[in-house]
């Protein structure tokens, strides 16, 4: 069975969405998985236990196993990943040129079918098909303070 699958198959049975996969030419495998509300590092010691096991009985050849979060500017990977971050701003990165350009950033304002409507800086909807984005990520927006509304005293 091939990485990918069994991560697939296994991630999700854990109570984690399963984000990327990296490996790395010295046979480090990253993984980066999520859950709603974030992970704690308990949550990624508990998977590296089970897939460090799992591995061992599917033969999984490697040197090295590290299991985090996608962070705060996670990849988009699938077109479900655009539909759960509708109103989040994403950079994407196209596969062609479109008026000139392959990297577009704005606010992913709906995904209808296939497409991906991302409102640019300049107000403008850019409507790509997700097939025609080779990557996708979250920017990272701090959130405003809030201001102090008591007063000193």
């Amino acid at each position: 069975m091939k990485l990918q699958q069994i991560l697939e198959q296994t991630i999700p049975g854990l109570g984690f969405e399963l984000v990327d996969i990296e490996i790395t030419p010295a046979k480090i495998i990253r993984v980066f998985i999520d859950k709603e509300g974030g992970l704690s590092v308990e949550d990624c010691a508990d998977v590296s236990n089970h897939l460090s096991r799992l591995f061992v009985v599917e033969e999984v050849d490697y040197n090295r196993l590290e299991i985090s979060s996608p962070g705060l500017e996670r990849p988009l990977k699938k077109i479900e990943d655009y539909q759960r971050f509708v109103g989040r701003l994403a950079k994407i990165k196209t596969n062609e040129l479109f008026d000139g350009l392959k990297v577009f950033q704005g606010r992913v304002i709906a995904v209808e079918g296939s497409v991906v409507n991302l409102e640019l800086e300049d107000k403008q909807i850019f409507k790509v098909d997700f097939a025609s984005i080779s990557r996708g990520r979250l920017i990272f927006e701090p959130k405003p303070k809030e201001s102090n509304k008591g007063g000193s005293k």
